[in-house]
């Protein structure tokens, strides 16, 4: 019990439902997405539960948290109403957005998840100005601003990492690190070897943490909210990773395309779901039967929510100019 030491059972079993949500979640919105049900694009985080889980453990609901294309695990460990995103995947006017964001776009304000964006890079900077915000109205918020190894390589990286550090605002940039921006390994992409080592440039603490382990995720994550919320500025925290799924769904993702069997299999044996499963058994913090009676739950929960979201009614053709912004050319106003 050493490694869990300052968790209690309740929450330990509550990570893990949250990580096996996440999973659940995501299979099924795959299932749902080759049946044609879904429009546009998924991109599922099915491999990397360990690290939404083990930021958003450390959060207070009115802390923010700020995504990516790949950000239905951030928002469900965030809170995230089940029935409700799976809804917006679908596109019907019971979901988030009323059906208008889709997976990519995915919004929910009141519980602190400030938007997913499906350009790269796009949410560090806005990270920044929420960051700011908080540090000029004195709320106490921290932000947790995920990305990926490929947002790294742009300007926002840079100009809001600068920024923040600058500024010393209360951001933690959380850096999921699963090796490939879309199908380019970072290896061919950049000359160092760890994104955390960037932190160096702008005076900030760079930590690097297995992101397949959700205890150590956790402990690191808090040790940056601590600093972020005493007004000792950002951390660069770079989480190894891996998606056992393609960028997309659809995507070749393996099999010599671009990434080898032998390297996927390896990464699969370490399964955050898997491990934590049985380091809760083997530590007897939680028995078999329990267990298994929080993954028949979360089962259950997620058909629901799937049933939910295919009963729904799409958005009436009648709102199709609702919630559009318009500049009015003859006023100059916005409406």
């Amino acid at each position: 019990m050493a490694e869990f030491a300052d968790l209690s059972k309740n929450q330990l079993a509550e990570m893990l439902s949250t990580m096996l949500r996440i999973r659940k979640f995501e299979e099924k919105a795959g299932e749902l997405f080759s049946q044609g049900l879904i429009p546009g694009l998924i991109h599922l985080y099915i491999g990397e539960e360990a690290v939404a889980v083990g930021v958003c453990e450390n959060l207070k609901q009115s802390d923010y948290v700020v995504s990516t294309h790949r950000g239905h695990g951030h928002c469900i460990a965030k809170g995230g109403d089940t029935k409700k995103m799976m809804a917006e995947l679908l596109g019907k006017a019971t979901g988030y957005s009323k059906g208008r964001g889709g997976s990519m776009h995915m919004i929910a304000p009141e519980i602190g998840v400030m938007g997913c964006s499906g350009i790269v890079g796009a949410g560090i900077p806005i990270a920044a100005g929420l960051g700011l915000s908080s540090d000029v109205k004195k709320s106490g918020r921290i932000v947790a601003c995920f990305f990926g190894d490929g947002a790294s390589n742009t300007g926002t990286f840079h100009e809001g990492l600068n920024l923040a550090a600058a500024w010393k605002l209360p951001v933690v940039f959380v850096c999921e690190n699963n090796l490939y921006a879309i199908s380019v390994p970072m290896k061919k992409t950049t000359t160092i070897e760890h994104v955390a080592d960037r932190a160096a440039a702008y005076g900030i603490l760079g930590i690097i943490v297995d992101g397949m382990d959700v205890i150590s995720v956790y402990n690191v994550f808090r040790e940056a909210a601590e600093r972020a919320r005493a007004g000792k500025g950002p951390t660069l925290m770079e989480c190894k990773t891996y998606r056992f799924r393609g960028h997309f769904e659809g995507d070749p993702r393996g099999g010599g395309v671009y990434r080898s069997e032998a390297e996927m299999t390896e990464w699969k044996n370490k399964c955050p779901i898997r491990s934590f499963r049985t380091k809760l058994i083997d530590s007897e913090t939680l028995t078999e039967e329990e267990v298994q009676e929080i993954e028949r739950r979360i089962i259950e929960e997620i058909e629901e929510a799937a049933e939910f979201a295919q009963n729904s009614p799409y958005p009436p053709a009648s709102e199709v100019s609702n919630d559009v912004f318009a500049l009015d050319q003859q006023e100059g106003t916005g409406k």
